[in-house]
């Protein structure tokens, strides 16, 4: 995705009657109850944390395959992705209508991206490199949502949690920055596996389809940046007085070439 936030705000109070302040107001309920009510009030956002829970969980289970087979392991992880895409973006799209601008509406949200991401990798051979984005968003966001409810429980609650959790979030730019990166160069990473026969012949250009909808994406432009930085890094290799001709050319001849390939970006 920067890649959809979690929404994390809570209820503001009430202000107390007569001429009493904003600053009179008593101090937000905390613990338990008000736990159980913020959960019963924000269903959705609670569930959008249980199935990025979930997605971390079926990640570490696929990188240490103590319990159970890897590979189903990989099939969770990328069901659970599309289970959080397709709570997403019924947030954000909660009508369905059949017409061109509802689809065209419809392709540039986030959620549509990675809904499409798990349907692209679903059923071929797993790859670790796959689940790279899909770890560092479902950790980011938990991290986030983590935060907030542990704020509403307490606020010296779980110390050490709220250490590690605030400092996913204190490095959030480079995470996603490193989930651009990864689905950059999966694209490549897609062509070998099908030289090599361990791909589909589809999933080069569906992945394509999916690369350039993240380059086009209004709300997070990392993928975009990545881009202009791997470009002007190849470009400053290519100008080095150390770099051979042979090198050179080939430097400006793939980024002539993958620069016809990017999509129009409408401002």
């Amino acid at each position: 995705m920067s890649e959809e936030q979690s929404q994390n705000e809570q209820p503001q109070q009430q202000q107390s009657s007569g001429s009493s302040s904003a600053g009179d107001q008593p101090p937000r309920a905390r613990g338990l109850e008000a736990l159980k009510t913020h959960i019963l009030e924000h269903k959705v956002e609670t569930a959008l944390w249980a199935t990025r829970a979930l997605t971390l969980l079926f990640c570490i289970s696929y990188l240490i395959p103590v319990f159970g087979n890897p590979y189903n392991s990989y099939q969770k992880v990328l069901m659970s992705n599309a289970a959080t895409s397709a709570l997403r973006l019924n947030q954000r799209i909660p009508s369905v209508q059949f017409s061109r601008e509802f689809f065209v509406q419809l392709l540039m949200e986030d959620s549509a991206h990675y809904l499409l991401y798990s349907l692209i990798f679903m059923y071929t051979s797993p790859m670790t490199m796959v689940l790279a984005p899909i770890f560092l968003f479902a950790l980011l966001h938990f991290a986030s949502y983590s935060l907030g409810l542990l704020d509403i429980i307490g606020q010296n609650s779980a110390l050490g949690s709220r250490f590690l959790i605030s400092l996913v979030e204190y490095h959030h730019r480079n995470i996603l920055r490193g989930a651009a990166f990864v689905e950059i160069f999966l694209m490549p990473h897609c062509i070998l596996s099908l030289l090599i026969g361990r791909g589909s012949l589809i999933t080069p250009f569906a992945y394509y389809r999916f690369l350039t909808l993240r380059y086009s994406s209004r709300r997070n432009p990392y993928t975009r940046n990545m881009f202009l930085e791997l470009r002007v890094t190849s470009e400053h290799l290519a100008n080095s007085p150390s770099t051979p001709t042979f090198l050179r050319n080939a430097i400006f001849r793939a980024i002539t070439f993958i620069s016809g390939l990017a999509p129009a970006v409408s401002q």
